[in-house]
């Protein structure tokens, strides 16, 4: 479990970047640096950082778009249950 925003970096690196084209990398872990203190504003004080598996969806939908992966964090923090909603449709219609 991450406790500061170093660590959380570090701990979705390699996820976003199984993602993410190297060259938008390190923007796209800047916007979850982001997400977190939007999502800290919205769902705090417990709520430190985007959960885990609101980070998984929008990295599914984002289909390594850095434009998609704005958009949906952006939609995700907002009422992160219609990226879910997607992200679990896309899912289900996998082979």
């Amino acid at each position: 479990m991450a406790v500061g925003s170093h660590q959380r970096r570090e701990e979705r690196r390699p996820i976003v970047a199984a993602v993410v084209p190297e060259p938008d990398l390190e923007a796209a872990l800047d916007l979850f640096d982001l997400a977190d203190l939007a999502w800290h504003d919205c769902y705090g004080p417990r709520d430190l950082a985007v959960p885990p598996g609101v980070v998984d969806d929008i990295l599914l939908l984002c289909e390594g778009s850095l434009r998609r992966l704005v958009r949906l964090a952006l939609s995700a923090t907002w009422d992160f249950r219609d990226v879910r909603m997607a992200a679990d449709s896309k899912r289900s219609a996998r082979p």
